[in-house]
């Protein structure tokens, strides 16, 4: 079995952490450099498909829908909060938002876009729509802007116009939402607006490159279905994924647990997942490596572009010490 790691963030947040398992896998196996990539563009590379990823109609895929031959695009509800003559953009990670909520908010805003697009709340803190027109959206993921100006993440297409008067109508929407009142009231982060990215229709993908795809992201399970891979839920461990999995093949696992407290700042917690991921997935899979359990192990980490192998009969290379996350970082 090869089990093959994406940790993105796993180097954001140099830490004085001692991680025995992480640092020995790392410093045994062979390391290998490309360029830095989002999570997305690493996604699109490992399953040959053109960047940028039509995220939203992958997002809709990996949650069971049936996108058909529509456009979709990721439609995330955001906060966009005024500093002095700028706004930031606080994504949905960094606040909770109801069923109740989101289903009432995407009412509002589907009855003032009738024939424009349609939202559909797939989760809480998720949304996608479908569009009637043929639209030009670059913007990045919302968690790549986080306490980002909003300007320097917005679309610059043709349509770019159009796209701003789309967003300053739901902005004015979701201002006057009762629910919002009822938030700001709470003291909790309002749904002033919806943050547009990763348009188009299902993309052609090659034939499976792993035999399973172990993930939350949802991108990530739409792109195992186009593909013919099993797509399954994340285990909380390495062996929980060690009993359900099949022992040969190849097998990709999507660790995203550290993206958002990195992109929020928040060090504490960042610091409590990494260590989580040492206890869950680095050791139990370090310890299955040295008993023959599985053949290989690779961790990938797309933001530096670094990806480090290892393999059972590394693990002897004594003269190769294991270093402090922070190094690597």
């Amino acid at each position: 079995m090869h089990c093959e790691l994406v940790v993105p963030s796993l180097f954001a947040s140099p830490a004085k952490l001692r991680l025995p398992a992480l640092e020995l896998l790392l410093a045994r196996g062979r390391a290998s450099h490309a360029g830095a990539e989002s999570l997305e563009q690493w996604l699109a590379q490992a399953f040959d498909v053109d960047a940028p990823l039509p995220a939203g109609v992958l997002t809709a895929l990996g949650d069971g829908a049936e996108p058909g031959e529509r456009r979709w695009a990721r439609a995330d509800p955001v906060h966009l909060r005024l500093m002095r003559d700028h706004l930031i953009l606080v994504p949905s990670a960094a606040f909770s938002i109801s069923r109740a909520e989101a289903d009432s908010f995407c009412e509002v805003l589907n009855r003032h876009f009738s024939g424009t697009l349609t939202l559909h709340p797939l989760r809480p803190e998720r949304w996608c729509a479908t569009l009637d027109e043929e639209w030009d959206i670059t913007a990045p993921a919302p968690l790549d802007m986080a306490g980002r100006d909003v300007n320097t993440g917005l679309s610059r297409g043709t349509n770019a116009g159009r796209l701003q008067a789309i967003a300053n109508e739901a902005q004015m929407l979701l201002h006057a939402h009762p629910l919002n009142e009822a938030r700001e009231a709470r003291g909790e982060p309002t749904v002033n607006s919806v943050w547009l990215w990763g348009s188009g229709s299902a993309p052609r993908v090659p034939a499976e490159q792993w035999h399973t795809v172990f993930a939350d992201e949802p991108i990530a399970l739409g792109l195992a279905r186009l593909a013919g891979a099993r797509q399954r839920a994340l285990p909380a461990t390495a062996d929980a994924l060690l009993e359900r999995a099949p022992e040969d093949g190849r097998h990709l696992v999507v660790l995203d647990s550290l993206r958002a407290p990195s992109a929020l700042s928040h060090s504490a917690e960042y610091h409590e997942r990494l260590q989580a991921l040492e206890r869950q997935w680095f050791a139990p899979l370090l310890a299955a490596l040295r008993a023959g359990r599985i053949g290989m192990v690779s961790v990938h980490i797309p933001e530096t572009g670094a990806s480090f192998e290892t393999i059972r009969g590394d693990l002897r290379r004594f003269w190769r010490r294991p270093k402090a996350i922070g190094r690597y970082a």
